[in-house]
């Protein structure tokens, strides 16, 4: 399955996760320092819906959970 929405284009991009350790300045500590950066992949929520396209047909596509709340698409 391609993760990209019909309607929306939305699909995966890539991030970073970050680990940090210590106590913070706040709290009493010296600061927190970053001990680790890992890769990571932000998935869009995508859900296999059953539509009405324009000329009337009705087709299965994969559709954004946004897409589905704003109406922009008609559900069968």
């Amino acid at each position: 399955m391609s993760r990209i929405c019909a309607i929306t284009g939305k699909r995966p991009i890539t991030g970073g996760s970050i680990s940090r350790k210590g106590q913070s300045k706040k709290s009493g500590g010296i600061g927190t320092h970053v001990t680790k950066s890992n890769k990571r992949v932000f998935r869009p929520n995508l859900q296999r819906k059953r539509i009405r396209l324009p000329n009337g047909t009705v087709k299965r596509i994969w559709i954004s959970a946004k897409a589905l709340k704003s109406g922009k698409v008609e559900i069968v």
